[in-house]
């Protein structure tokens, strides 16, 4: 199961990574920046700061802990849910919607409360609203959810 657990890490954390890299840089912020701000969730604001370099190496390795959690919970459950196994697709794309919903209903207004999403996007039009809520979406189902479930799945599937 350790093995999964890594290769999920590697796969869905790059995926997201990157992912947020491409977001974030269509709206004109930089990849260190998008790092500094993974950093910044536990290790506070001064994760904003200089050296900027440095606080982006902290944000990677939280956003890969991060992912080792998220694709270690995945694993334990599916370890003994037989059925999440045997149907990935469905399993995946629900759990990225779980995921989802934790970081942006509880994590982010948590330790940023004006990131809750209603206050956070009570001045934008509609359809910015729902550009960045598809993307969220999109990064947590199909490049986090579905590559852990694919990858939880593994041999039963084959």
């Amino acid at each position: 199961m350790r093995e999964r657990i890594i290769r999920a890490t590697l796969v869905a954390g790059t995926l997201d990574i990157f992912s947020a890299f491409v977001f974030a840089g269509m709206a004109g912020t930089a990849p260190h920046a998008v790092l500094q701000f993974v950093a910044s969730g536990p290790l506070g604001d001064r994760a904003r700061g200089d050296p900027a370099w440095l606080w982006a190496i902290a944000g990677l390795a939280v956003h890969f802990a991060i992912m080792a959690c998220m694709a270690g919970a995945y694993m334990l459950i599916a370890q003994r849910r037989p059925a999440l196994r045997g149907h990935p697709v469905v399993a995946g794309l629900l759990y990225g919607l779980l995921l989802w919903a934790i970081m942006y209903w509880i994590v982010r207004p948590w330790r940023w409360p004006a990131m809750w999403l209603p206050a956070a996007y009570a001045a934008l039009p509609i359809g910015r609203i729902a550009w960045n809520i598809g993307n969220q979406l999109f990064s947590h189902c199909i490049l986090v959810g579905l590559p852990i479930a694919f990858i939880a799945a593994g041999r039963q599937r084959r």
